[in-house]
This record gives C-alpha cells, structure tokens and sequence, in this order.
C-alpha cells in the first residue's frame, strides 16, 4: 500500500495505528468521531436550537453527544464505503487482490464492519473519559502515535545520512521545547470585580486574570488543513488508478504530499482555520457581557462593547503568530524529507497531538493529587 505509506491518507492511518494499511477492523479508527465532534461544535455557532442546547448545561451536553454519535455511524459507513472502493482502485498498483468476490454484500460486510469497529473504539475513548483520567478519545490517539516511536527510531538509526544522523536527536528536542513553549504561553488580561453590597453583608472586590492563550485553536486547524489537502490526491489517485498519463495523475503529483504546493497550499489553510476556529470557540462579545453581568471589568477598559473590542483586538494579534506557528510545526517534516531525502518517520500533526496530551494529563494528574493530598508534582 505505497499510497498510504507515500502520505496521502497517512494522516488517518497514523490515528490508526497503522491498522489502515492492513485493512484491520478498525482502520478507520476515531476519525470519524473527531469529524462528528468538529461539525457539530461549528454548527452549534449556525443553528440556534444546538446554540441553545450547548447553553443547557449538563443535559444540553448530553444531547449533543447523542447527536455526536449518531454523526459519527453516518461518516463511518459513508467513509468506510470510500475505502473500499479506494483499495479496490490500488489493487493492480499494489500487487495483491485486496479484496477477492468483489460484489454488493462483500461491500456491504465490509462497510459494516469496519462502522462496528469505529463505533466500539468510540465507546472505548468515551469509557475511559468517564472512568479515567483526561479526554478517553485524545489519549487513545495519543496511544495510536506513541506505538510508532520503536519503528521511527529503527528507521533514525537505520539511516544512511550521518548528518541527519546526528542532527534529528537536536531538532526533536528544540522542536518539543518549542511545542512546549508555545501551548503554554498566554496573555493574562488583569480583571477587576467591584464591591457589592448585597444585604448587610459586603461581596465581590477581587482580582483575577482572563487567560487568553497564543494557540488557542489547538491541532484542529492542522487536521482540518491536512484533510482538505489530502482531498485533491485522494481524487486524482481514484480517477488516474494505473494510468501515469492524463490530468488525474497530474492533480495527485502537483498536490501530492511533499511537493511545495502542498506545504504552501497546508499553511494558507491552517492560517485559515486557525482564525476561524478561533472565532469560532472564543466570543469577545460573549465574554464582556459575562463580565459586566457579574461586576467585573477590565482597568482602564469601559465595560460593554468597549471590553469585547478589547479583546478581539488582543485576540487577533495573539491569533497570528499562534497560526504561524502551527503552519511552521506542520510543514516542518516536508522541509526535513525533501532537504536532507531522509525519511521523517512523525508529522506536525503527530508531534502537537502528542506533547498537548501529555500536558494535559500531567494536568488531571496534578490536580487530582491537589484535591487529595494538598501537593503535586508540578512547579
């Protein structure tokens, strides 16, 4: 399957874990789940009855989980049927029969079992949510990428270029402090609470900070970005199949991964996404009205529309190198593959998925410790 290895769906085997290749039962792993989970937390901006859903509290929550679910058995068996018409395409090219008896059940059983297989891995994520520590889904993906380090590091010391040889251990260490660096940086906009006399008793008069972090956006608009580049090769490879000739095969070259439209094409879309999101997930207007609501205003900031200009404009120049930032993690192993024509066993999207969970359970971790032993780990 030189496709998959080449980069054009290597983005959902690596949520695999590698199970794509092989055609296992759960080779479509939890990316249906995450698209289900993006879709409807966008639509949730669109539609007023989701927005008012989301604004419910716990019971509204749970509803748009249901939702959720039901979204991600649709994508899976819709997605699932592509696969298989996908693999049925690359068969000549690879060599082997993928699939013997082509017919409509062998489709149908397929599809079906391969929706079965994403549907018990989102049970799994959403069991462990519940009853573990941290997001089920994001250490599952987590566990799918960190299985690949023995292989990625055979292939490391396995390579002939000595430069890259000596040189990658440095670049992984200055690409995690910088990761590190920059999912932790925030701007702390100072919040003051005025006094408020309610009885005879005095409340309020505190002060406090909004954190508002330089990514905010998280690895989303990389998925997002990686996915609407995968779309034009994916197609292209579908229509070309074992022809070398022609425009289908010209699409999958020019977009193909590791050509420099593809890392300019990724870049201008996680900017993109990354505003977006952005916007998407954090509203100013939202915000200041919460603040006015409950006593509490920015110095030297008038409450109201004043406050929610405030933050956007404080917002969007933290947006921006937060954007570039990813767009440079993301296209950093092209640059790595093509300068030095070694192979870079993670991505962008690996390397962010990766150091964002582990932070985030080193988190759970710390305040579980807080609230029962009055001491953590963490300085």
């Amino acid at each position: 399957m030189r496709p998959l290895r080449n980069g054009i769906l290597g983005l959902l085997n690596l949520f695999s874990g590698g199970a794509l290749t092989r055609i296992a039962i759960f080779a479509l792993g939890i990316m249906p789940y995450i698209t289900a989970s993006i879709i409807l937390q966008l639509l949730t901006v669109v539609v007023p009855s989701l927005e008012k859903l989301q604004k419910e509290g716990e019971v509204g929550q749970a509803r748009i989980t249901q939702y959720t679910r039901y979204l991600t058995v649709g994508l899976a068996f819709a997605q699932s049927i592509g696969y298989v018409f996908l693999f049925r395409s690359l068969e000549k090219q690879a060599g082997v029969t993928l699939i013997a008896n082509f017919n409509l059940g062998k489709v149908l059983l397929i599809a079906i079992s391969l929706t079965a297989g994403t549907v018990l891995v989102m049970w799994m994520g959403e069991l462990i949510t519940q009853r573990g520590i941290g997001n089920g889904i994001s250490l599952m993906i987590f566990a799918s990428i960190v299985s690949r380090i023995p292989s990625g590091l055979q292939s490391w010391w396995n390579n002939p270029n000595a430069s890259f040889k000596v040189a990658m251990p440095f670049i992984a260490l200055a690409v995690v402090a910088a990761v590190v660096f920059v999912q932790e940086g925030q701007r702390r906009i100072p919040i003051q609470y005025a006094k408020r006399v309610i009885g005879r008793r005095m409340t309020g008069g505190g002060q406090t900070y909004l954190p508002l972090r330089v990514n905010m956006a998280g690895v989303i608009p990389v998925i997002f970005a990686a996915s609407v580049m995968a779309i034009p090769p994916t197609v292209g490879q579908l229509l070309a199949k074992n022809s070398t000739h022609g425009f289908a095969h010209g699409l999958a070259v020019f977009f193909g991964p590791g050509s420099w439209h593809y890392v300019l094409g990724e870049t201008i879309f996680i900017i993109m996404f990354t505003y977006f999101y952005t916007a998407v997930t954090f509203n100013p207007v939202d915000q200041a009205d919460n603040l006015k609501k409950y006593g509490g205003f920015i110095p030297g900031v008038r409450p109201g529309r004043p406050t929610a200009e405030f933050l956007d404009r404080i917002l969007a120049r933290l947006t921006f190198p937060g954007a570039l930032f990813l767009a440079a993690i993301a296209a950093l192993p092209t640059i790595l593959i093509t300068q030095t024509n070694s192979n870079f066993a993670f991505g962008g999207t690996s390397i962010l998925i990766v150091i964002g969970v582990a932070l985030d359970t080193m988190k759970q971790l710390e305040a579980q410790l807080m609230m029962r032993n009055y001491e953590g780990f963490l300085k």
